[in-house]
């Protein structure tokens, strides 16, 4: 017996080593095989597409600093460099943008490749290749040289990024389509308001004009027509669309530049924090590009030349999103005997016809095309089923057209005046953005700049009948009339996404402007501080203040009281009124307050239509803000009178948030804390396809303070995940352009075993911002010498 207990012992501890080794066998496998492809950061490396050597520099936070003798080897380089660091992000974006993710991932990807072939942006594209000069057709063949060149490599020496190996494939040819298509997705991420169009049509056929009316930023006037063909031409909407495709409708931004009057250095200051999704690898990569013609740093999307968004030697710059609407939809009549063929002016006129065939991993190619009538492609094919050729939707779209926004870039990185930056600024057309500008002349500057239609006829709020050429596009506002101010009175210029414009500018931009929480804050900041320093500009990045508590928490205080007669909810109540309106993420009130807002838009609309309708409803806190003042002040709405009153509807919504809230985190409110609920997040695409990827390849969750209505942008989903905010945030003294103030969350790297793979997570989170330099002396770090042919 003992011997067999020992002989059992004896191969226990026998398999156990085994399972051991094979357990450290796999884990220096898997490590040497995620290493392998680690980017060469320093030493030497030859690259046979240099015509002289160049000099890569990263700074400690994984910053490249290029150094070239040329202008060809500059861009040549940056190609090469950002493939070190992004590639697999790049031949996603591509992919993606072109609808053609199903040839790597499967039948998964089927409708996102039918969405994105839609839209169309890859053939505006290459028809957007004719406008470019050859200076920057030549940009982007040297960018793509240097792409190229280390595909080429790492394929050759097999150390081609991870992502690449677990799904299956090699990545293509880069070309200078796919800088422009990348170009043409962020055009669709900052310019969409198709589907707004797309609801109020069905909210006209669905309620009563005056219900629907409500549902308006702005009713239009003196429409009736337009009104009247979208009632009697009735587009299949509610089951037809996936929101979970649209953009995010609260990307925007933040920015304002000071002039030296109002600052400590005597000299302007600039400050721009882009808010859009919040992943891993960041959507930005920050860069440092110098050679004898230009010395240019800030940031850029992965997969195109140049630097975006940064300051050079002489000039600062930085842009919000101006979201004008520059998408329409049309009414179209398809011919019942030829679908493809859609009446205009009492004639059938025949569309183009694409074939968009999709390539499918592992599956059969699915037969897909992409009609397109005169004023741009049929929407209604996004609902991903045959449908009666009946009337349909199609979209036109300032991006659609042939722009050369890449032009407008090589000319920002070499401005040397505001003359300078504002006739760069006259290719840059697609998506319509909010510049603000500084130089060390002391200038400061705004323009909104961009294509912005103006209408035949409408406003833009609702579909228009396409069948007449009564309807439609009439140029565009002219450069001499866009919103511009130069060295204003008051001393700084801010913009963040609010109405630009008053009610006397002659043109229409749009009536869908941001909630002017964010604006009103920066601008009483800045009106109350006459010696402003950079610190300061950081601090109010990061400020935390909620105006939208401060203009709607009294009121609706005033209603919960008034229905609150047994004191249920009194213990909330009074921390709503002890609250001091920041959203600090060891307070509560916020917590209350942000999902009370969301639970009143609950109340009042989603059991009253389809659950993708009420998805797709952008604008519902803007909506649901005008319900209110409506109601306060005296007035009626349909929509609140319907739930019993303001306080009737108030109570419902804090009945709603205190069920939710005590499910989450339990019955005694003292312990509730924003931050348990709002957590910053950067997610990696693989993270999603396992809790075992998630766990490697996303940062872990950062409670956080801030939200979607403070400067200090932090947006979440319905499961508190922050995961849209400012995706940069930057600040510079034009004073002293040798350096400027960043922070890329997560980090500048796509590799996960990178030091710089999320190590700008709690940078992000605390505001720690990290200073780039663009003298070379200055620069310290590991140096990457690319040796030429």
């Amino acid at each position: 017996m003992e011997k067999r207990k020992f002989k059992w012992r004896k191969w226990l501890i026998v398999l156990t080593g085994i399972v051991a080794t094979l357990a450290i066998v796999a884990f220096i496998g898997f490590t040497w095989f995620m290493n392998k492809s680690k980017p060469m950061i320093d030493g030497e490396l030859a690259v046979n597409i240099l015509e002289q050597d160049v000099s890569v520099t990263r700074d400690d936070k994984g910053v490249p600093h290029i150094f070239a003798k040329t202008d060809a080897d500059l861009y040549r380089a940056q190609g090469y460099v950002q493939a070190q660091d992004r590639l697999f992000q790049m031949d996603l974006a591509r992919r993606q943008a072109s609808g053609r993710l199903s040839e790597i991932i499967g039948e998964a990807t089927i409708n996102t490749d039918k969405h994105f072939r839609t839209f169309s942006l890859r053939d505006a594209a290459e028809k957007s290749l004719a406008a470019y000069d050859e200076e920057s057709k030549q940009v982007l063949e040297w960018y793509a040289e240097g792409v190229n060149a280390f595909i080429v490599q790492a394929k050759e020496n097999k150390t081609l990024s991870y992502e690449f190996s677990l799904l299956g494939y090699e990545p293509e040819e880069w070309t200078v389509v796919d800088s422009l298509t990348i170009g043409k997705y962020m055009a669709y991420d900052l310019g969409g308001n198709w589907n707004t169009l797309a609801f109020r049509h069905w909210a006209l056929q669905n309620f009563d004009e005056e219900k629907a009316k409500e549902l308006f930023i702005k009713y239009p006037e003196n429409a009736s027509s337009i009104i009247e063909a979208n009632i009697k031409n009735p587009v299949v909407v509610a089951g037809q669309f996936n929101a979970d495709l649209l953009p995010n409708e609260f990307n925007g931004s933040n920015n304002w530049v000071v002039s030296g009057d109002k600052t400590k250095s005597g000299t302007p200051i600039l400050a721009d924090d882009p808010h859009l999704g919040l992943s891993t690898p960041s959507i930005w990569y920050q860069m440092h590009l110098q050679s004898p013609q230009q010395n240019v740093s800030g940031v850029i999307f992965a997969g195109i030349p140049g630097i975006i968004l940064g300051h050079n030697d002489d000039i600062a710059w930085g842009v919000t999103n101006v979201g004008p609407d520059v998408q329409d939809l049309y009414i179209e009549i398809p011919n019942p005997d030829n679908p493809t063929q859609y009446r205009y002016d009492g004639k059938w006129e025949q569309a183009e016809v694409r074939d968009e065939s999709i390539k499918v991993k592992d599956g059969e190619t699915v037969d897909f095309e992409v009609v397109v009538t005169r004023h741009g492609p049929i929407m209604t094919d996004l609902a991903f089923k045959d449908t009666e050729p009946t009337a349909q939707f199609s979209m036109q779209w300032t991006a659609l057209q042939s722009t050369a926004e890449l032009r407008a870039v090589i000319g920002f990185n070499k401005a040397k005046s505001w003359d300078d930056f504002e006739k760069a600024l006259e290719d840059f057309k697609a998506p319509a953005q909010n510049f603000v500008f500084a130089s060390k002349d002391g200038t400061i500057a705004y323009k909104a700049n961009g294509q912005i239609p103006i209408r035949k006829q409408g406003d833009g709020q609702l579909p228009v009948p396409g069948d007449s050429s009564d309807y439609g596009w009439d140029g565009f506002i002219s450069w001499d009339e866009l919103p511009t101010i130069v060295n204003p009175e008051e001393g700084f210029i801010a913009t963040a996404n609010n109405q630009v414009v008053g009610e006397d500018y002659p043109y229409h931009i749009t009536d869908f402007w941001a909630q002017p929480y964010r604006f009103e804050r920066i601008k009483e900041v800045l009106v109350a501080n006459d010696s402003i320093t950079v610190e300061d500009m950081m601090n109010l990045q990061m400020d935390q203040h909620n105006l939208y508590a401060r203009e709607f928490l009294p009121s609706l205080l005033t209603s919960m009281k008034a229905q609150d007669q047994d004191g249920k909810y009194a213990e909330i109540i009074t921390m709503l009124e002890n609250w001091d309106m920041v959203d600090a993420k060891e307070s509560g009130a916020p917590l209350v307050f942000h999902t009370l807002m969301t639970k009143l838009q609950e109340v009042l609309f989603k059991d009253q239509m389809p659950a993708d309708m009420y998805d797709i409803m952008h604008g519902k806190f803007n909506i649901t803000d005008q319900l209110l003042r409506t109601a306060y002040a005296g007035g009626k709405s349909i929509w609140i009178e319907e739930q019993g009153g303001v306080d009737a509807t108030v109570y419902k919504a804090l009945e709603l948030t205190i069920a939710q809230l005590e499910d989450q985190f339990g019955k005694n409110a003292s312990k509730w804390q924003w931050g348990d609920f709002h957590q910053l997040t950067f997610n990696h695409t693989l993270g999603s396809a396992s809790p075992i990827l998630a766990a490697y390849f996303n940062a872990k969750k950062v409670p956080i303070g801030g939200s979607k209505v403070t400067v200090q942008a932090a947006d979440n989903d319905l499961s508190g995940n922050v995961d849209h905010g400012a995706s940069w945030r930057f600040v510079v003294d034009v004073g002293d352009l040798t350096s400027g103030y960043h922070i890329v969350g997560p980090g500048q790297s796509g590799h996960v075993k990178s030091d710089w793979y999320q190590d700008q997570v709690l940078d992000w989170a605390n505001g720690d911002y990290h200073q780039t330099f663009v003298k070379q002396e200055d620069i310290k770090g590991k140096t990457l010498k690319l040796k030429a042919k």
